[in-house]
């Protein structure tokens, strides 16, 4: 990668621009996606890696020194490091069930998504009622992930754990960018 366009990069991450993101997924995607599968050794678990390695990315976007790091320096060790974690995380659960508290992601609520940036109403037919429910409740509806518990009298675990899963429903429909750009959304 030309130093320019990693500069341009940096530079856009620091402002907080989302391009910025596409940019790093198109450039770097691959490459960060081979570093999470050879530690996880699950191509679906290295996607869920590369996820969770670019929310961290974009949060800690303001920490980056490129005095102290290249960028693909940078990106390698967040990568690895989420991957390093997740291979724990999944070897200490005896649940197979998703559990929230694998990434902080998803307990921040979701006030500030824009579902109007994706057409996730159209889409919601194609995922299993339950998460419809509750991703209806929380994208639509306006409620807290406290409220959704209390109206559909729901466990507030199975809320957030039915939102993860109907966000990685939901992922095998849009393409990754477009998805990774809704749950920036939500950090917001």
């Amino acid at each position: 990668m030309s130093t320019l366009l990693e500069k341009h990069i940096v530079e856009l991450l620091q402002e907080r621009n989302e391009k910025a993101i596409s940019l790093l997924y198109e450039h770097y995607g691959d490459t960060l996606f081979g570093v999470a599968n050879k530690v996880v050794r699950d191509e679906e678990l290295a996607q869920d890696v590369l996820q969770e390695s670019f929310v961290k990315i974009w949060k800690k976007s303001d920490s980056y020194d490129s005095s102290k790091a290249k960028l693909f320096t940078w990106l390698f060790r967040i990568t690895r490091n989420t991957a390093i974690d997740k291979l724990r995380s999944a070897n200490t659960k005896t649940d197979k069930e998703i559990q929230i508290d694998v990434s902080d992601v998803y307990t921040l609520g979701v006030d500030s998504i824009r579902p109007e940036l994706m057409d996730v109403r159209e889409n919601l037919d194609k995922i299993e009622v339950k998460y419809q429910i509750v991703l209806e409740a929380l994208f639509f509806q306006g409620m807290t992930q406290q409220e959704a518990s209390e109206e559909l009298d729901i466990p507030l675990g199975t809320i957030k754990s039915r939102l993860k899963i109907g966000l990685r429903e939901l992922k095998k429909i849009y393409n990754p960018v477009s998805l990774l750009i809704l749950v920036l959304n939500l950090i917001q």
